[in-house]
């Protein structure tokens, strides 16, 4: 018997959701408060208001009762405004991760966590999601994105802005537009046609901005010839006019190079402080009457409608009164909740997951990243989390009783990792100033300092002279160590009071937030025995023309070597040989992956290859977790037992992993993005301009609307630990539209949840469309036996396109199909329009 319950994650296009849409479009319902407040300020304040006064805050005005305004990095974490190790932050799964949830109201908890963080660090808008589309596999920043798909990230981007919102704090969806790769980010000009822009690109912007987002930031990148940060056809027709958004604009960092021309667009907010390039400059344009001040007004409305919003701006009631918060989960238990959520079963043959602890006695765990997960993507964006679970500890904590055996058989890692562990004792940073008076001190789990933004309560920046980095190492073997200096800027590095390098690290008229993102490392081999203490010291010193807002410095480490990368690797087919089963862990590194670069390969770094193909070939019973953030090429993909795709999985990754390799979680993922077999087979693949020009020539065919092979594995995919059986169709049509009716059992033995994704094409092939394209989504979840309806709506934008006239409904037969995934097509319906 069919059990009828239509799901709350059921998704069905631009207007078909479920959740959002009180993201706080008014302030109060009223706007006297704001005009009274605009009212009381002079051209030079108001201008003032427009500009960072910091890297990460606008300025308070005390006279109409205006505190300041504070910004902060997410997607994943709250990192906050300034340097402070004793405060971490909560470090959820990567926002691939969180796509492949298919779960809109999972990321609306992700949102109210992050929320939760910004209130207790005291920042008012975080600057996420990042909505920009993997429109090539390449791009550097594609784990900061969720998807291929317009629809997908919509919804995902939907639930987190509103979870963030529910709890007073802005969200600011980003990089407005066609911010889709990294090279030459800064200048690239990214030609796109209108259909294009509208129906994939702007699709997830526009669909946030109508749940209420309360910012939108400007890309660095040009789009058809203007730069994003000037271009009013986007920033202020579509966006303010057509779209009528009433938050702010802000500018990605150092995007605005202008004065009138990004002031005339629409640009609303200039950041940060240093290289503003309105100020003075923009007073002077207004008194000239090339600005007019009637533009400045209604860009500090939209400052001060903002300020409202989070409680800032006094005889204005906030978006949301306190007494009406939410209380978010505990972040801890959301990061583990999405991970799980978010693994996605690519392959296992014979059911080889999951596994039964009970029959094993030996258990192989490889890889360098199973001791050394990566749990988030490279960039500016990074967190220092609470404590992090390796797969290694988490598979160990979780397996008491067995034998566990672990080998690195291939280490992709470019650089060191930073000193920490047991060999050192607890690793000091000192923060100095000219006098070399001790100003801060902080204990750090890791040879590492990295900020960018304010120093530590009560140093000034221009007081900063220094910065220490000191420790006792007792080197567990004897031989020759490797330590290496990573960062930027001006370092000394001593052992046992002997200078081993001093120097800089980089060109001092490089800028900064290039070589902050792009760190150099040297390296240095010294003679160490084992078990015999040694001091070490690593100072950064600031000279001149140094920016304190930016600060990077990391000691790394490496015990003496005791194996050549052969042996590593014939240790590793020992090590697995005799296991009854064998976990390798590979995946990318922040060399290869990362913000600021895309990548050259989609080839796994170092030798990992050849480790997975010779531990398969030993051990039948080969798992391979996946720990990248985006597409890999997986040739030995058809030679191991299970792939388990990870992505960048948060502080939780180990305990996670465990839970779902042991059959505790069910690996709830489905591809956001299609995985490409071959890099030739996808639509787009170069990020590389031709003379400063991208032409985005796949038109509307992105993702998996443009693919002719057949990919590893498509848009959609994931297997789950149950199987499921698509038992009816079917379409029906009322006043408010078509809504895809689905029923679906679980027919295999374990209770599960599936993702029903509905899909819509026309039934004549038309050249200009694809062939299928993703309509609406719902979740399924039900015991082993039982049958669950889901009711899937079909909004108008569903069948529309862009033409030079507006949006159009193409009439005629479709075929609405309910599947798996987009090559897995379970039950298809007529529809007339």
């Amino acid at each position: 018997m069919a059990v009828d319950r239509r799901d709350a994650t059921a998704v069905g296009g631009d207007d078909g959701a479920t959740i959002g849409r009180d993201g706080g479009s008014t302030v109060g319902g009223d706007d006297t408060g704001l005009e009274r407040a605009l009212g009381a300020l002079d051209l030079e304040t108001k201008v003032r208001l427009l500009s960072g006064q910091d890297f990460w805050t606008l300025p308070a005005v005390p006279a109409i009762g205006l505190d300041p305004l504070v910004m902060s990095d997410g997607p994943i974490g709250v990192r906050g405004v300034r340097w402070t190790p004793d405060d971490p932050s909560i470090a959820l799964p990567s926002p691939t991760a969180l796509a492949a949830t298919w779960d809109p109201e999972l990321a609306r908890l992700a949102g109210r966590v992050l929320g939760a963080e910004c209130r207790r660090k005291g920042i008012h808008l975080l600057l996420a999601p990042t909505v920009n589309l993997h429109r090539s596999p390449l791009g550097g920043r594609h784990f900061e994105c969720y998807s291929e798909d317009p629809l997908l990230s919509a919804e995902i981007g939907v639930g987190y802005v509103t979870g963030v919102q529910d709890l007073g704090v802005g969200a600011t969806v980003k990089h407005l537009v066609a911010n889709d790769s990294e090279t030459e980010r800064m200048t690239v000009d990214v030609r796109v046609s209108e259909r294009a822009l509208r129906e994939v690109y702007l699709a997830p912007f526009e669909r946030i901005v109508g749940a209420g987002v309360w910012a939108v930031m400007a890309a660095y990148n040009g789009v058809n010839g203007h730069t994003m940060t000037e271009h009013a056809g986007l920033l202020r027709d579509l966006l303010k006019d057509e779209w009528g958004f009433d938050g702010i604009v802000v500018s990605d960092w150092t995007a605005a190079r202008s004065t009138e021309a990004s002031a005339n667009a629409g640009l609303d907010v200039v950041m940060p402080a240093a290289g503003d390039p309105w100020g003075a400059a923009l007073v002077a344009a207004v008194r000239a009457g090339t600005v007019a001040e009637a533009e400045v007004d209604e860009k500090v409305r939209r400052v001060l409608r903002l300020a409202g919003r989070a409680g800032l701006l006094d005889g204005v009631p906030p978006a949301v009164d306190p007494a009406d918060r939410p209380s978010p989960p505990d972040g801890a238990t959301l990061a583990h909740t999405v991970a799980v959520r978010s693994f996605v079963l690519a392959r296992n043959d014979g059911d080889l997951l999951p596994l039964d602890p009970g029959r094993l006695r030996r258990v192989a765990v490889l890889g360098a990243l199973a001791d050394d997960a990566r749990i988030q993507g490279g960039g500016s964006a990074l967190v220092a989390p609470p404590h992090v679970t390796s797969p290694l500890a988490g598979l160990t904590a979780a397996l008491p009783d067995t034998d566990l055996g672990y080998a690195v058989g291939a280490d992709p890692r470019l650089r060191l990792p930073a000193a920490g562990g047991v060999a050192w004792t607890p690793i000091t940073a000192t923060l100095r100033d000219a006098d070399g008076r001790e100003r801060y001190r902080a204990e750090l789990d890791r040879a590492t300092v990295r900020w960018m933004g304010d120093l530590p309560d009560g140093l000034p920046p221009d007081e900063l002279a220094s910065i220490d980095l000191t420790a006792v190492h007792t080197p567990l073997r004897s031989g020759t160590a490797r330590l290496a200096v990573e960062g930027f800027g001006v370092f000394t590095l001593t052992v046992a009071g002997t200078e081993v390098f001093a120097g800089p690290l980089y060109d001092p008229a490089e800028e900064p937030g290039t070589v902050f993102r792009a760190t150099v490392e040297r390296r240095f081999e010294v003679p160490v025995r084992a078990g015999e203490p040694v001091e070490i010291r690593l100072t950064r010193r600031m000279v001149e023309g140094d920016h304190p807002g930016f600060v990077s410095c990391t000691l790394g480490h490496a015990e003496p070597t005791v194996a050549s990368e052969d042996d590593l690797l014939d240790e590793a087919v020992r090590t697995a040989a005799g296991a009854d089963v064998a976990v390798v862990v590979v995946g990318t590194t922040e060399e290869v992956e990362s913000e600021g670069f895309d990548r050259n390969t989609l080839a796994l770094p170092g030798r990992q290859d050849e480790l997975v193909a010779r531990v398969a070939a030993v051990n039948p019973r080969t798992v391979v977790v996946v720990n990248a953030g985006s597409p890999v090429l997986m040739p030995w993909a058809e030679e191991v037992a299970a792939i388990l795709l990870t992505w960048f999985p948060g502080q939780e990754a180990g305990t996670a992993l465990a839970d779902v390799l042991l059959g505790r979680a069910e690996p709830g993922g489905r591809l956001p993005t299609t995985w490409p077999r071959r890099p030739e087979d996808c639509p787009a693949l170069s990020t590389t301009p031709l003379d400063g020009v991208l032409d985005y020539l796949d038109e509307v065919f992105v993702g998996y609307r443009g693919w002719r092979a057949a990919p590893l594995f498509p848009f959609g995919h994931g297997l789950g630990y149950t199987d499921w059986a698509y038992e009816a169709l079917a379409v029906e049509v009322g006043p408010a539209g078509p809504v895809a009716v689905v029923t679906v059992r679980n027919a295999g033995r374990r209770p599960g949840r599936e993702v029903v994704q509905v899909y819509v094409g026309p039934e004549v092939t038309e050249p200009d469309r694809p062939a299928r394209w993703l309509a609406g989504f719902a979740a399924a979840e039900a015991p082993p036996g039982e049958a669950v309806t889901v009711r899937v709506p079909l909004p108008a934008r569903t069948f529309q396109v862009w033409e030079p006239d507006g949006w159009q409904t193409r009439t005629g037969r479709y075929r609405v199909e309910a599947a798996r995934n987009v090559a897995d097509l379970r039950l298809t319906a007529p529809l007339d329009l």
